[in-house]
């Protein structure tokens, strides 16, 4: 999977990369050599796993995954070959097929794999692209969800062109609630509904109608005669954007049957083996920023949905049954890692790792995959500060890593060293955690640049794990910290609703008590202080350099400016509006203004580049046009770099991820050069 590269692009060339010999450091042509392993699926029979091996092609710039097939001793082999684009792998239940979605026929479609022949082929011939595959327990049946257009008729009607002449495009007629959104783009005429296929090919028939998305992953009742999913079918579901339910459809008439009602979500919903019960995850809302997901159960029959998490302060996901439907399989981060347990139906719980994550490459995020059969056979991606995901299998009390996809690459690179620190906050009683990445060759006795990393979300928590921004960044020559300030998930709800309708507030003094840690070391040149974020990271950067002159240098990455003007742009609108302030913006001007960061830009001396993608349309790149605007009229040195195409997940494209960190170190090596 590995591409041999015979270049050195624009950051190392320049110098940023303070090595005596670079390559034996992490270089930024070296994000193309990443790879990670993710979405293992276990056989049913547990010999072997089939798992996505992701890549980067440096010729289309673009991240692809293909299926491999690791068996229990860890021995590797591709599970079709050539070059395409592999994911949403399923089994059937008796293991004889593999469903999974290809562009293998030059479009996504749905194919199958043959465990006894090793035969794969397409058994679609879509028009749309199909996710959440899911057999029926019979292994007759193929459900999977697809977005089906629906067109609206322009209400106008416009003459036509004469022949041979040349036109404008007509103007688009826009007038649906949720227009836009980040990655996808300006949305077409339609909605998500369900389809049914015969499990060895055939014609899809489409099963729920109507103007509404009935989307999420999919479960089969036990008798294989319906098929319950999650989805907000209200007609108010615009001003209710949380307040999802379950649902049962049936296969042979689309009947719907309303299975859940209550305020708050209810989804990711699955049927225990025995076909008696249901899982599904979800909470009561009460229009907080940031609510803790619980784990619930009930019996098919019609009893009463028993919450079974309730004493948990983590938030729950990737719910699997044991195959004795007398359990549940689920994950939740706790201080940065990734936990997989067990808990009966009676609620006692037992821990099995605390290792999963390492999905997230460019930004130390936590999460990762896991995948469970049989007796409690596990296998699940390992986090580790200097690899991107692999894959570990453990079973009872032997555990082996299956993957090691880059050792060929990092053999021969000294990376930087990660550190966990704990540190006191001065405001409120709170332990902030944080993590210290030390550039390779570094000598205690010298003094170095210190680059202050922060995470987005805000809802959201880093970890110990690998990001290839942070490597170059102490690569580089920079000591750099990331840390987890409170409004950060995993370390309890309180912790992270110490922000709700108060962010940015104390969460900058948490990240000022981190830099004081590290300060305190003795080992930091206190005249050469950086700091950079994205997204909710791009906010508290914008605040702290107007509320601080202390940074020698800012980089302002897909930052909210304007609260006022975000959540009048921001695709998720009717969300934002509800849950992260207490009102409409014209009736909390007030509000809206104080925790701005515009507000504060007459405060601001700190040289700050901004730096957002052209297409993001979470945090819209005119509030980066704001805040560059505003800087110039004040007199504030500032740049801004404008990235073509890219939505707010801007390392989606791994040349991206290299110009985003070349632009952030040369405007810090920039008033580095000025401090000495």
């Amino acid at each position: 999977m590995k591409t041999t590269i015979g270049i050195m692009l624009a950051l190392a060339s320049t110098g940023a990369i303070a090595n005596e010999n670079p390559q034996h450091s992490f270089q930024p042509e070296d994000v193309f050599q990443l790879e990670y392993a993710s979405a293992p699926a276990i056989h049913p029979e547990g010999g072997y796993t089939v798992f996505v091996r992701n890549y980067m092609d440096i010729m289309t710039d673009r991240k692809y995954g293909t299926l491999w097939r690791a068996d229990n001793k860890g021995e590797l082999r591709p599970l079709l070959g050539g070059d395409a684009n592999d994911h949403s792998q399923v089994w059937s239940p008796d293991g004889s097929k593999l469903a999974f979605v290809s562009n293998r026929s030059g479009s996504n479609q749905i194919h199958l794999y043959w465990t006894d022949t090793k035969d794969h082929a397409p058994v679609t011939r879509l028009t749309g692209s199909p996710s959440n595959l899911s057999w029926s327990p019979d292994g007759k049946w193929i459900a999977f969800t697809m977005f089906t257009p629906k067109p609206s008729k322009a209400p106008v009607s416009l003459p036509a062109a004469p022949e041979g002449a040349k036109w404008a495009e007509a103007p688009k007629y826009i007038d649906k609630d949720n227009y836009r959104f980040d990655g996808a783009g300006y949305l077409k005429d339609g909605y998500t509904q369900i389809y049914v296929m015969p499990a060895n090919g055939g014609t899809p028939r489409q099963i729920t109608t109507g103007e509404y998305n009935h989307g999420g992953n999919l479960t089969w009742a036990g008798d294989s005669t319906s098929i319950i999913f999650s989805a907000n079918l209200r007609d108010d579901a615009f001003n209710q954007p949380q307040n999802s339910e379950l649902y049962s459809v049936a296969v042979a008439d689309g009947e719907i049957t309303q299975l859940t009602d209550r305020v708050g979500p209810d989804t990711a919903p699955t049927v225990s083996p025995d076909g008696k019960k249901l899982a599904w995850l979800g909470y009561d809302d009460e229009k907080m920023s940031h609510q803790l997901t619980k784990l619930y159960v009930m019996d098919l029959d019609g009893d009463e949905p028993r919450m079974l998490t309730n004493e948990l302060d983590y938030s729950v996901s990737d719910v699997q049954w044991a195959d004795d439907s007398r359990g549940l399989y689920f994950s939740y981060d706790r201080h940065g890692k990734g936990h997989i347990v067990y808990q009966n139906l009676n609620g006692k719980r037992s821990e099995l790792t605390d290792e999963m994550g390492g999905l997230s490459y460019g930004r130390p995020y936590s999460g990762g995959d896991f995948d469970v059969v049989g007796n409690g056979q596990l296998v699940y991606t390992l986090a580790h500060p200097h690899r991107p995901a692999d894959l570990v299998l453990r079973n009872g009390n032997m555990k082996r890593q299956l993957t090691r996809l880059n050792d060929d690459l990092f053999a021969h690179k000294q990376l930087g060293k990660v550190e966990e620190i704990w540190y006191e906050s001065k405001h409120g009683d709170y332990d902030i955690q944080g993590w210290i990445v030390y550039p390779p060759n570094f000598d205690p006795a010298q003094k170095y640049p210190l680059i202050l990393e922060i995470h987005g979300g805000p809802h959201t928590a880093y970890a110990n794990t690998f990001s290839a921004e942070v490597q170059l960044m102490a690569a580089a020559g920079n000591v750099v910290l990331y840390t987890n300030p409170r409004g950060s998930t995993s370390y309890g709800e309180a912790f992270a609703q110490e922000i709700h309708h108060n962010y940015p507030s104390q969460d900058y003094d948490d990240l000022m008590d981190g830099v004081d840690a590290v300060i305190e070391k003795g080992f930091i040149d206190e005249e050469r202080l950086y700091v950079t974020g994205g997204s909710g990271g791009g906010v508290l950067t914008a605040w702290i350099v107007g509320h601080t002159d202390r940074f020698r240098a800012a980089v302002v990455a897909k930052p909210v400016i304007n609260w006022y003007s975000f959540v009048l742009t921001a695709d998720f609108y009717n969300y934002f509006t509800q849950y992260w302030f207490p009102g409409l913006p014209w009736e909390n001007l007030a509000h809206y203004m104080k925790y701005s960061p515009i507000s504060y830009v007459g405060n601001v001396t700190t040289p700050t580049m901004l730096l957002t993608g052209e297409a993001d349309y979470r945090t819209p790149i005119s509030e980066s046009e704001q805040y560059y605007q505003a800087l110039k009229l004040a007199g504030v040195e500032t740049a801004m770099v404008r990235v073509p195409d890219a939505p707010h997940g801007i390392y989606s494209r791994p040349s991206n991820l290299i110009g985003k960190v070349a632009y952030i170190l040369h405007w810090f090596e920039k008033h580095g050069e000025k401090a000495e």
